[in-house]
Order: C-alpha cells, then structure tokens, then sequence
C-alpha cells in the first residue's frame, strides 16, 4: 500500500496543469457530426430573402461558423427522392474514410410530384424539364434546381462561416448522377473563389450528349451480347470497343434534345447557354465517373424509353461510351472507374476504398 501511494501522489507533479489550475478557458471542443437522417439534422436553406425555402440534411449547420471543415459532399438522391438514404450512405462513407470530422456532407432534397412540401417549401419539377436537368420551379418560377445547387455551393464558400474549406465535390448515383453530370457542365459557379469543385457521377441512366452522334449497336454496345457483362466478361476493366456515328431518327425523332442531347434548351437554368459552352465545360472540369461492374440489367428505375436506349444497352454501356466520347474527342481529362462486384447499389458504389478518394479528396 504504501509503494501505491509514493507512486501515485509522485506522479502527481508530472501532469498537465488544468483550466481551473491556470484559471483560463480550456479550448472549445469541435462540434461532433449529426449523423442520423432525423430533424435534428435537417436544415433549411432559404432562396434570397425568403420565403422560398427547400430542405438537406447536413452533419453540420451551414449558418455556424466551423474552421474545422476542410472539404464538402453534396450527395444528390436518386429517382426516389430519398435524400435520408443518401444522407446515411455518405455518412458510412464518411466514417469508413476517416472524414466525418472533417467534411460537412450535404443531401439535398428536390421534393416534386406528390411529395408534400412544409410551407414556403419549394417544389421542383418531375416532367419534362425536370429536377434531374435543372428545371424551373413549379410552385417558383424563379427558381431551378441547379440554382438550389448553387445556393449550396456559395453557401459552403463562404469563409465567415467555413474559412477552411477549399474543396467541394458534387456526387449523385442513378438519377443523382444525371444530376451530377448536367450540373457539371452547365453550372455558372465553377470558378467560386477560394474552393475547387470536382463531380462524382455513378450510374446514371442517360447523359446529356454533346453531339448528335451516338454508340453504334456494335462492340461493347452490342445489345444481344451487353448482359453477358453481368457474368464477369472482362471484369473489372473499363470496356473501350465503341464506335460512333448518326443515329436512326426513326427509331426516336427527339433523341438528342435536352437533357439527351444539346438540342431545345428554352428552359430551366440551361436557357440562352451556346452549345459551345456546354461543350467546353463539360470537358474541362473535373469529373469521375463511377459505373457498377454488374450494373447491366434493366433494375433500379432503368430508362428504357427510345432516347435513352439510343445511348446505349446499359447503364455501364452508356457510360463507358460517354466517356470514350469526351475524353477522346473532346480532350476530356475526365476518369472512369468500373466498381468491382457493384450492380445499380450506391451504397456498394460509395462506401467502396477506391472511391474514398475521389468523394473525400
């Protein structure tokens, strides 16, 4: 006992002196991530002076100064609108990658069709020029979906709230994807001062094309041999064995107008953009896109209506053929990664060691 007690009060002199010993203010702790999709992580983000207000869940406020945050994931939902999905997907992410601490991760919510909005909640178009291409506003007509995009973004570049972040990324999976990859090279933020965007797309059904060309039915496009994908041809290699040419308007007149081509952009955010712009945008920012190794058969929302199977047989088809295109032809910097033993799951897409670096980089 008595050996204890010599050792114990010895070592007293040795530890660190407290706040109540030197009588100042221990450092504030850092605020911990909301990490539930539940109310106490929604926030709302007003549209100018209000009323006009549309929901995200966040894992930290956006209106309370936080000098930790390095870096932002705004993580689009896909046709469900299931944005706490999302919002639980990059959260696992998150804490996978080691980023919770870090990042703010952001999941936005377009509420459209019979989605029942709070009020002043803004809701955004499911038809025609829709929320997937930045639509306008049913109930706003001020407003589009890719300016509640650019809300976020100017938002998370303000340094009186977040003077430590320097990166913003833009993700989304199936219809988030389309999201993701028309937000990129339409967007008018790109170039926010003080932060660096970069796009995450995964699996979209369709792509906004810059051409009026389309993967011929050949090679890797091939529909009658596109299934046997699914049992492992080539793995986990990106598929290169496509070929472009014009495309038989018999088999859909309207196939490359917005959001499947360039063409009858009257509307929404894209309105009065040149062709031109587009094309340069979309092959000049930095984008990745993510495609399921199994993500080949006709699941999960797969749009196979007359434009979308002019792009393609499938999901990975499509996208693999969208990326030959831009980077070879258009001199696209742009990477692929085929996500081994991943079908149409973006949980499996995200939460995924080869990913981390491209969503948290």
């Amino acid at each position: 006992m008595r050996a204890f007690t010599f050792l114990a009060v010895g070592t007293l002199p040795f530890l660190a002196p407290t706040a109540a010993h030197t009588g100042r203010s221990a450092p504030a702790a850092p605020p911990a991530p909301c990490t539930k999709a539940a109310a106490a992580c929604e926030r709302w983000v007003t549209f100018g002076k209000g009323p006009a207000k549309s929901m995200v869940y966040a894992s930290y406020p956006l209106n309370v100064a936080n000098p930790a945050i390095t870096r932002a994931l705004i993580m689009v939902h896909g046709a469900g609108r299931n944005a706490d999905h999302y919002f639980e997907t990059s959260l696992a992410a998150g804490f996978l990658a080691g980023a919770l601490d870090n990042t703010i991760i952001i999941a936005p919510h377009f509420i459209a069709g019979n989605d029942k909005p709070a009020p002043n909640e803004v809701m955004w178009p499911e038809r025609g020029e829709n929320w997937r291409s930045g639509g306008t506003s049913p109930t706003n007509p001020t407003l589009t979906a890719f300016g509640f995009l650019d809300t976020l973004v100017l938002r998370l570049a303000d340094k009186k709230i977040f003077p430590n972040l320097t990166k913003i990324v833009i993700a989304g999976h199936s219809a988030g994807g389309q999201v993701a990859t028309r937000y990129e090279m339409t967007n008018r933020v790109h170039n926010t001062p003080g932060v660096s965007l970069s796009y995450v797309v995964a699996n979209p059904s369709t792509y906004a094309w810059p051409a009026s060309v389309r993967p011929l039915p050949t090679g890797d496009a091939d529909p009658t041999d596109a299934y046997k994908e699914s049992l492992g041809r080539q793995g986990d290699s990106l598929h290169t064995n496509f070929t472009f040419g014009p495309f038989d308007t018999t088999k859909a007149p309207r196939y490359d107008r917005w959001p499947s081509g360039l063409e009858d952009r009257t509307t929404g955010y894209v309105a009065g953009m040149s062709d031109d712009q587009l094309k340069r945008q979309l092959a000049e920012r930095p984008t990745t896109y993510l495609l399921g190794q199994v993500d080949v058969l006709p699941l999960g929302g797969f749009d196979s209506s007359p434009n979308a199977m002019a792009q393609g047989p499938t999901r990975r088809a499509r996208g693999e053929a969208f990326f030959k295109y831009v980077t070879e032809t258009l001199g696209a910097k742009h990477k692929a990664i085929i996500v081994s033993e991943c079908g149409h799951n973006d949980r499996c897409i995200f939460t995924t060691d080869v990913v981390f670096p491209v969503i948290f980089p």
